[in-house]
């Protein structure tokens, strides 16, 4: 594409070190074991410039191929924790107990053999100058990645450039950070410029727990395009900024606490809320209004001292006894006049019997004739031998009456005494009532008195504490006032330091440009802004673009145009990319290959590659790239030997 090519002579100045000789960082050799010493199951070299690692799309059988792994495995040698997620890690480690897989990586010159386990073996090696065959047979004891995370650090990320970098990291490396955009995730399909790690690789990056303004913030170091001053400026913020989130937490709480308080407050006080205000006066509404109600409280009447309210239960009690006695006697008397009734009953039956015994004594019949015979007579003339004991009849009779007397005086008693208890039962026991709701009352009055005392000083008491959060919330309000006032004075520094970055996203911009006119067309026009909001990439074709195709083609073009900061040495990172699978970002079959024609280009800047950029895809590369030296690999779905670990897992 001569026309591309003039286009880019003319209009991408890349102006790559003087004493440069090819990238500074780059991978030569992956190699993977099914177990130490065994024949190698791939090795795979690559090159400085462009390398392609193709998966035919035989009939829609290219995906799964192992393309994704490949590029994992290098993530891995380059010092990321996992290779795959744990589902996909188990299947291989059940498959290769004892596998392994070594890179060689050149860093400043220095080849590093680099061993890492893909089984249960636990052996990771970095060592310089070594012999990758060697280390993978021979067992011996493990260095860890550290060496060679150490040199990787020292070369781009010194510790004065990493501490810049957010994050909590013990050990505050920034390479895994920069690792993570060097080497998207294929997961996060190009969406935006920041989408480094998707959470279905699995891939404990520490670049997961970083939002998208320290993913930002981090991107600026390794651009260049920030100082320790601003960066010390914006932790001062962030400070701030954590301090504004406490107080404001702090005080919506309060707010809360408050306008529950002024809900139970407000009808207790007898206030209503239109007359209810905020600040000073509303503590003086408050205090008035609980005083008001302590007045009142201690005003109510106090009736009988506690002494008389003793003495009157003494009189209830006694009154009760007199009652329960009365009662008693009532009950005796009631249950007796009955008794005296039978008795009397009883004896007036026996005295028609007596008095016919009287009459017949005194009028005695013939034991002959049966014909009363008078008692002279009978005397006289001797006809009975036996008569009546007439004066025996008439005591009885007489005996009869006097006891039905006795019993009639004793009913008459009786009765006379119940009625006279029933009336002195009947004052008593009005008495007794009267006593018990006078002492009702007393303890009700006093209890009334108590509680209004203790609802008053209760009142008091909240009053208080809701004065109290008055005049918190009003300090509080004040510092963060204040502090917003600071913040924002912050802020604007920090807008003053961004400013001074103008110049590394101006240099970006004139890389991003050209290569997105070679990407779309002639017409189209590309640039990158660092703004309040953040990082801006626009893509104008007769007015700004915008859909899924041309975000993930900016975010593209972006990582190119980094990438060529790289070659010039104008970056705090290597002149490294790798893009797994770029077409599935919905990039047209054009633009595609134009992304492959300008790798091509690019190696041509120098007198030899400065850097390395490796692809994966399932499309076809242009016409002439189908082979060596850009295409390192060829894998494919089926048969089982061509993907990527020659098994089928």
């Amino acid at each position: 594409m001569p026309l591309q090519h003039e286009l880019f002579e003319q209009r991408l100045d890349i102006q790559p070190p003087k004493d440069a000789s090819g990238p500074r960082l780059w991978v030569r050799r992956v190699v993977i074991w099914r177990e130490p010493g065994g024949e190698a199951i791939r090795d795979v070299e690559l090159r400085p410039g462009f390398n392609i690692v193709w998966t035919p799309d035989d009939k829609g059988i290219g995906h799964g191929a192992g393309k994704t792994l490949f590029c994992r495995l290098i993530r891995y040698c380059l010092g990321e924790d996992r290779f795959a997620p744990d589902d996909q890690r188990a299947e291989i480690g059940t498959a290769f107990p004892n596998g392994l897989v070594g890179a060689e990586i050149i860093l400043d010159g220095v080849s590093w053999a680099i061993i890492r386990p893909l089984g249960i073996r636990r052996r990771h090696l970095a060592v310089p100058n070594g012999n990758l065959e060697e280390l993978a047979e021979k067992e011996g004891p493990s260095t860890g990645l550290e060496p060679f995370l150490d040199a990787v650090e020292r070369a781009f990320l010194p510790v004065e450039l990493s501490s810049l970098i957010p994050g909590n990291r013990a050990d505050r490396r920034g390479w895994p950070i920069a690792l993570a955009w060097l080497m998207r995730d294929q997961e996060c399909r190009f969406h935006g410029i920041l989408d480094w790690r998707s959470t279905e690789s699995e891939s404990d990056s520490p670049a997961r727990g970083l939002n998208k303004t320290e993913k930002l913030d981090a991107l600026r170091v390794f651009l260049q395009a920030i100082t320790p001053e601003e960066q010390f400026k914006r932790q001062e913020v962030a400070a701030l900024d954590e301090s504004r989130n406490a107080f404001e937490t702090e005080v919506g709480h309060r707010q809360w606490q408050i306008d529950q308080a002024k809900a139970t407050l407000i009808p207790a006080l007898g206030l209503t809320e239109d007359i209810f205000t905020d600040g000073a006066l509303a503590k003086d509404v408050l205090l008035k209004a609980a005083q008001k109600q302590g007045d009142e409280a201690s005003q109510l009447p106090s009736e009988e001292t506690a002494s008389h309210i003793e003495q009157l239960k003494k009189e209830f009690e006694a009154a009760q006894t007199e009652v329960n006695a009365l009662d008693k006697q009532v009950g005796i008397l009631t249950s007796d006049i009955p008794n005296i009734q039978r008795i009397m009953a009883k004896i007036e039956g026996e005295y028609p019997g007596l008095s016919y015994a009287l009459q017949e004594a005194e009028s005695f019949p013939c034991p002959i004739c049966e014909v009363p015979v008078d008692r002279v007579l009978a005397t006289k003339c001797g006809l009975s031998h036996k008569l009546p004991d007439l004066e025996a009849c008439r005591l009885r009779l007489s005996k009869n009456r006097e006891e039905f007397a006795a019993e009639a005086a004793r009913l008459a008693t009786a009765k006379r005494d119940k009625s006279l208890a029933l009336q002195e039962l009947s004052t008593l026991r009005q008495r007794a009532k009267e006593l018990r709701d006078h002492i009702a009352a007393l303890d009700a009055a006093q209890k009334t008195r108590s509680s209004s005392l203790e609802a008053a000083k209760q009142l008091s008491i909240a009053v208080a504490n809701l004065v109290r959060l008055i005049d918190q919330q009003t300090e509080a309000t004040k510092k963060l006032q204040k502090l917003n006032t600071g913040i924002d004075s912050e802020r604007q520094l920090i807008a003053a330091f961004v400013d001074k970055q103008t110049p590394v996203f101006t240099r970006l911009s004139e890389k991003f440009d050209p290569i997105i006119r070679h990407l779309v067309g002639a017409d189209a026009r590309g640039s990158i802004a660092l703004t309040g909001k953040g990082l801006s990439l626009a893509v104008q074709m007769g007015g700004k673009r915008s859909s899924s195709a041309i975000d993930s083609l900016k975010v593209i073009a972006f990582d190119i145009s980094a990438l060529c900061l790289g070659i010039e040495g104008k970056a705090n990172m290597p002149a490294f990319l790798v893009h797994d699978s770029p077409r599935e970002a919905d990039l047209g079959l054009d633009i595609y290959h134009r992304l492959f024609l300008f790798a091509q280009w690019l190696e041509g800047i120098g007198t030899q590659p400065l850097f390395q950029y490796i692809v994966t895809t399932t499309t076809p590369p242009p016409d002439g790239m189908r082979t060596k030296p850009w295409l390192r690999l060829t894998l494919r779905g089926t048969p089982e030997r061509e993907r990527l670990l020659g098994i089928d897992l």
